[in-house]
């Protein structure tokens, strides 16, 4: 069942993507090659906590406060004090917190130093991918919409399209319905409604969209190897325009 959020509902979801968009903006500076994905995860978890929050992914049980995927890792890699960040990696973050009950929800794909031409351009294409997804996220259009505007700027430059993993409903919960795939689908293709908060976000791969689970049972795989980006940002549908909530430069 999708949850139209209330405008009070809204609000209370707006102020934990203000504070995740700040958080954000503090701590992105702070990452550097040689940290360890443990020390990162720190940083993102003591800056919920003294805020008076929580980290959204503990309801999901993940073993951490922030999923952080290197390079091949898709989604949901798990922060280790043996995984450490080295030049020319791309590292995706995968946020949320819980404030007062209401949810938000983002990624950021991070270049770190000397990166190869193709990881950054990948990186490029795939944050212009969530930008026409959040075009087509209008009142009137259905969810095709998004998945079509995602998938027809990824596909025309060669990338695989992540279809076993995809965006949702997010707010009141840290996965909601509907579910937003980033390519063509078939089944259930419901109308975008004001009172909608959504999480839109492209998972885009340097080479097959094929992937696969690791035996921790949450770190997702590139298939063949190759690098993937992931970005993300959660967004509330009003009759008029469409918020990017957890915008980093968002002006109250």
């Amino acid at each position: 069942m999708i949850r139209i959020k209330t405008e009070e509902q809204i609000d209370g979801i707006r102020k934990s993507c203000h504070l995740t968009a700040d958080m954000f903006n503090e701590i992105i500076p702070k990452i550097h090659a040689g940290m360890s994905t443990w020390e990162i995860d720190q940083m993102f978890k003591k800056f919920i906590i003294s805020h008076g929050a929580t980290p959204a992914w503990y309801k999901e049980d993940f073993p951490g406060a922030v999923c952080i995927s290197i390079n091949e890792q898709v989604i949901h890699g798990i922060p280790s004090k043996k995984k450490i960040v080295k030049s020319g990696d791309l590292v995706s973050l995968d946020v949320g917190i819980d404030l007062n009950g209401y949810i938000s929800d983002t990624t950021h794909s991070l270049l770190i130093g000397d990166v190869k031409p193709e990881v950054r351009e990948l990186q490029r294409v795939t944050e212009e991918c969530l930008r026409a997804g959040i075009a087509a996220c209008v009142a009137g259009n259905r969810i095709r919409d998004i998945a079509d505007a995602v998938y027809e700027i990824a596909d025309k430059h060669g990338y695989g399209v992540v279809y076993d993993y995809c965006g949702h409903g997010v707010g009141l919960d840290v996965h909601e319905d509907p579910s937003i795939p980033n390519c063509p689908f078939r089944g259930a293709n419901p109308r975008i409604k004001p009172g909608m908060v959504l999480a839109i976000e492209p998972m885009i791969n340097l080479g097959v969209p094929d992937v696969e689970t690791l035996d921790d049972d949450w770190t997702v795989v590139t298939c063949d190897g190759k690098v993937s980006c992931h970005e993300e940002h959660t967004v509330a549908v009003f009759a008029d325009h469409t918020e990017v909530l957890t915008d980093l430069n968002y002006k109250n």
